[in-house]
């Protein structure tokens, strides 16, 4: 495509319309409402660009896949929901700790297990960074528009292959399901990063040898460079697996700090009227389209309302969220769960602002009415 393209498309068409365009070219699934749509349309446009689609036999298999063909150096994407999330898990934090880039979509329902297939909530905040065992890092962006489910599906593969970690996509059935604007800009125009490769030659490849940022180079399987996809603590070489403290430590603190310590090239926020903001709502995903109607209605009536928007959820931008809180009386933090990113809010705070939560749960978006009543009860509680 070389010129820009207007279209109407859903959420989860954009999503993999933001794939093609950023290069993915092996999707690895199994079916899952609401996330459906994502698959079928790989199924469909992969062929086109020379990319292969495959159907897994289970949620398991299907990331098992993604991951062997991450590491034949191929761009990848993995999508589902609430359950099969849960069963993705553990390839996950394998995924984690062999440090491949790989795109995993969850486009959010309602649950505890299978829940209500085609109803939104926001209940897998906590389980996306926390949700496989042991300690790592991981990137989660949380789009609240069909044209974020492109973009930021573009910028999730660039994260992954630049930082060599898993990336999610956290949406929801609502964003994944709505028809919006889109505008899609030339391919070509699309520059998205590719994961560093060895400079050295094969015998001084170190593959988990991390350079000033903590980011390990990494060999295309079938290449003259031979190295050990290893799930068990591993030193530099990859070959070896090891019960030494020293060198266990060395690396979960490294797949940690390439994330924590890199935050200014990962975190992303949108602010609106923090200027003279008394109440500020911290919102995310769909909730965010809420949020930021009620803050303009609550201005409309004279209160102090702000906006803060993070949409690169984890790692979280406890700076910036600090930053808000020395000048803001109040924080409200809607979210369509019983309460999850509340408290990375409130550790981000530090106690110089007052957070309430306004949890929704059972299947139905938080409306802008919902929380500017929330805002006017806090303004007027002083």
């Amino acid at each position: 495509m070389t010129k820009a393209k207007i279209a109407l498309m859903k959420g989860n068409e954009a999503c993999a319309e933001g794939a093609i365009a950023a290069g993915v070219r092996f999707f690895a699934g199994y079916p899952i409402t609401p996330s459906n749509e994502i698959a079928t349309i790989m199924s469909q446009r992969l062929p086109q660009v020379g990319g292969k689609f495959i159907q897994m036999e289970d949620e398991i298999a299907s990331l098992g896949a993604a991951i062997g063909a991450a590491l034949t150096g191929i761009k990848v994407m993995d999508a589902t929901s609430g359950p099969g999330f849960s069963l993705k898990l553990e390839n996950l934090g394998l995924a984690a700790m062999v440090e491949v880039p790989l795109v995993l979509v969850n486009v959010q329902r309602v649950g505890p297990s299978i829940g209500m297939a085609t109803s939104p909530a926001q209940g897998d905040v906590m389980q996306a960074r926390y949700g496989s065992h042991g300690d790592y890092g991981i990137i989660v962006v949380s789009p609240s528009s069909v044209q974020e489910m492109f973009d930021l599906t573009i910028r999730a593969v660039d994260l992954s292959e630049r930082f060599r970690v898993p990336v999610i996509l956290l949406a929801d059935q609502v964003v994944g399901h709505m028809r919006e604007r889109l505008v899609l800009p030339p391919y070509e125009e699309i520059e998205t990063s590719y994961r560093m490769e060895p400079s050295v030659p094969p015998e001084g490849y170190l593959p988990y040898r991390g350079d000033e940022r903590g980011v390990p180079a990494i060999a295309k399987f079938g290449s003259p460079y031979h190295w050990y996809a290893n799930s068990s603590s591993h030193g530099e070489d990859s070959f070896q697996a090891t019960s030494d403290y020293a060198i266990s430590k060395k690396l979960i603190e490294r797949l940690t700090n390439k994330i924590e310590k890199n935050k200014k090239e990962i975190v992303e926020v949108r602010e609106e009227f923090l200027d003279d903001a008394e109440i500020v709502v911290v919102a995310y995903g769909c909730t965010a389209r809420s949020a930021r109607g009620a803050v303009l209605k609550a201005r409309e009536q004279g209160i102090k309302a702000g906006f803060f928007r993070p949409i690169v959820i984890w790692p979280v931008p406890d700076e910036e969220l600090g930053q808000m809180a020395d000048a803001a009386q109040a924080i409200i933090v809607p979210e369509m769960n019983m309460g999850q990113y509340i408290h990375p809010v409130r550790e981000a705070a530090c106690g110089k602002a007052k957070v309430f939560p306004l949890s929704k749960v059972g299947g139905l978006a938080i409306s802008s009415n919902e929380i500017l009543e929330k805002i006017q009860e806090v303004a007027r509680s002083g």
